[in-house]
């Protein structure tokens, strides 16, 4: 393609909403604009991907570092919208809202009688061990929603000292929303004095830690009230029991027990398809250098940059045209700058679009039937005959 139809826009300067430096060079370059749109280059870029897509291993050609799981593919960058938890030692990777992890069961003790105490204005979990003088992994957190499709009041236990994940809550129960005040009392249950026993019509889900956690401070579904040593199997049952904690950094791994990381990704592709945009800038992150864009073939949407340095006494021009058509015509993907350009401009922009090679062509060598090759990671120049310059380039392009 030539450069004049794309109408490729690069800039000098980094957009000042740039929290990257692949975004800032994909904008600079003319893959994208400063509200990260894509241009007709960028689209070109684009379709290329989704034409690379076809191989399975496609992802591999990126040359970029990848994590994940059967389900989702990621790349970690530090303005990601997704967190994931990842285990360093065994990949382990998961989104981090479901993320599992080992945990520790306390140690098993007596179960002692139910009593109901007074606990005036501890309607919080941390108020509420102040008050008793105990950890709060010697309590349980209620956590009162709705389900959507049907109305159901669904009552949750968690152990106190953890946090919630409302993903694998929605995995075993569907949609949900907070209970409303009227919701809750009609269940029997007192906002901020709650727990699972004595319920009505409630559909209960625990966290698959409190049936080991045996003695624990709940509610006792009356303002100002708690109660000492509940305990699951004796005082409530429920529907369900399985892991509904929001894991974090540090947690023991579920699969090696060794500390999972967290951290801020991009997907890049999962079961239902590929996110291309999402490659796009994966491969600017990781393949630039102070110049700009430095694309791996065949991730690059063009092989070679094809450039002419306006001469003296010969076309350059046209002969670059005629080097064109016979790039094309052996299929190597080529991008030609056809602007009577000074050939600083045109070296500049050719580093930040980051094609793997550059071709110049320029009146000095044409008096020897000679163009020049350089590779876009490389420092050398080289000098190639004309009629040997496809074999070379497909020799630098396995």
């Amino acid at each position: 393609m030539k450069y004049r139809d794309l109408q490729i826009q690069t800039q000098r300067e980094a957009p000042n909403n740039a929290r990257t430096e692949g975004f800032a060079f994909l904008v600079r370059a003319g893959y994208l604009t400063r509200e990260n749109v894509s241009t007709t280059l960028g689209e070109t870029a684009l379709k290329h991907l989704h034409d690379l897509s076809n191989e399975e291993s496609f992802l591999l050609h990126a040359s970029f570092p990848t994590i994940g799981n059967e389900h989702e593919t990621f790349f970690p960058i530090s303005t990601g919208n997704v967190e994931v938890a990842n285990c360093p030692s065994c990949k382990y990777t998961e989104r981090l809202e479901l993320a599992g992890f080992a945990k520790i069961s306390p140690l098993q003790e007596e179960q002692l009688p139910l009593e109901k105490v007074l606990t005036p204005d501890c309607n919080t979990i941390e108020s509420l061990a102040i008050f008793l003088g105990i950890p709060k992994e010697r309590t349980a957190k209620a956590l009162m929603y709705t389900r959507i499709k049907d109305g159901k009041f669904i009552f949750v236990v968690i152990r106190g000292d953890m946090q919630s994940s409302e993903a694998k809550i929605r995995l075993h129960v569907g949609e949900i929303r907070p209970a409303t005040a009227g919701e809750i009392l009609r269940a029997g249950a007192a906002a901020g004095y709650a727990s699972a026993v004595g319920l009505k019509d409630a559909l209960i889900i625990v966290d698959d830690l409190i049936p080991h956690s045996p003695n624990l401070v709940a509610g006792a579904n009356e303002a100002g009230y708690h109660l000492k040593n509940t305990n699951y199997g004796r005082d409530y049952s429920a529907e369900i029991v399985a892991d509904l904690i929001q894991s974090k950094g540090g947690d023991a791994c579920i699969n090696c027990g060794n500390p999972l990381s967290v951290f801020p990704v991009i997907r890049l592709a999962s079961r239902t398809g590929v996110e291309f945009e999402n490659i796009l800038l994966a491969l600017a992150e990781t393949h630039h250098d102070d110049k700009g864009l430095a694309l791996p073939h065949p991730a690059a949407p063009f092989d070679v940059y094809l450039m002419h340095v306006p001469g003296k006494e010969m076309d350059t021009r046209a002969k670059a045209g005629e080097i064109y058509d016979i790039l094309q015509n052996a299929g190597i993907p080529v991008l030609f700058d056809d602007r009577d350009e000074r050939a600083g401009v045109k070296f500049n922009d050719a580093d930040l679009i980051g094609c793997p090679i550059r071709v110049t062509v320029g009146e000095k060598g044409l008096r020897d039937g000679l163009v020049e090759i350089k590779p876009r990671k490389g420092r050398e120049n080289q000098l190639v005959p004309i009629n040997e310059l496809i074999p070379t380039l497909q020799t630098m392009l396995p």
